[in-house]
C-alpha cells in the first residue's frame, strides 16, 4: 500500500511539474524564479529565520544577486541578506526539496510551506491536497541526502 501511495505521489509531482513549473530567468537558470525574475515569489528570505513565517517582501527593498531578485520586508533584512546571502538563500535553488530528494526534478513550491533545517531554508510544493513537507518529514534524513546528491549532479 505504501509503495502504491509513493508511486501516486511521484506521478502527481511529475505531472504537476510539467504544468506548474515557473519560467526561469535567463541569468539564473538554477533558481526557481517567476516571470519577473523574483525568487521565492517575492517573499523575504531573511524573515523565515527572524520571524519563523513567510513574509511578503516589499519592492522598495529589493536586491538582485546572480540574476535573481529578492524582496525584503525591511531595509535591515536586505542588509542582512547582502552580508551573507548563502545563509538565507533557499536550498536547491528554491525548488521543492521533496521532489529534489524523491526524483531529482525541479518542481515549484508554495513559499508558505517551508522548514528550517540546520540553519538552512527548504521550500516545498503544497497544492491540490499534496503537501510534500508531510512526505519529507516521514523520511527527512534519506530524502535530504538524496536531494543533496541530485542537486550536486545537476550542477
Amino acid at each position: 500500500m505504501k509503495q502504491l501511495l509513493n508511486l501516486a505521489i511521484a506521478i502527481f509531482l511529475l505531472a504537476g511539474n510539467t504544468i506548474a513549473q515557473q519560467p526561469m530567468h535567463p541569468h539564473a537558470p538554477d533558481c526557481n524564479l517567476n516571470s519577473d525574475g523574483l525568487a521565492i515569489e517575492g517573499y523575504d528570505p531573511v524573515a523565515y529565520f527572524t520571524t519563523g513565517k513567510a513574509v511578503d517582501g516589499n519592492k522598495e527593498y529589493s536586491f538582485t544577486l546572480d540574476g535573481a531578485t529578492y524582496r525584503f520586508a525591511t531595509a535591515q533584512n536586505r542588509e542582512l541578506f547582502k552580508a551573507a546571502p548563502a545563509r538565507y538563500r533557499p536550498q536547491y535553488g528554491g525548488w521543492c526539496a521533496f521532489a529534489m530528494g524523491s526524483t531529482g526534478e525541479k518542481v515549484e513550491v508554495d513559499p508558505k510551506t517551508f522548514k528550517i533545517i540546520d540553519g538552512k531554508l527548504f521550500l516545498f510544493y503544497n497544492k491540490f491536497f499534496n503537501n510534500t513537507l508531510k512526505s519529507w518529514n516521514k523520511d527527512e534524513p534519506q530524502l535530504k541526502t538524496k536531494a543533496d546528491v541530485n542537486w550536486t549532479k545537476q550542477h
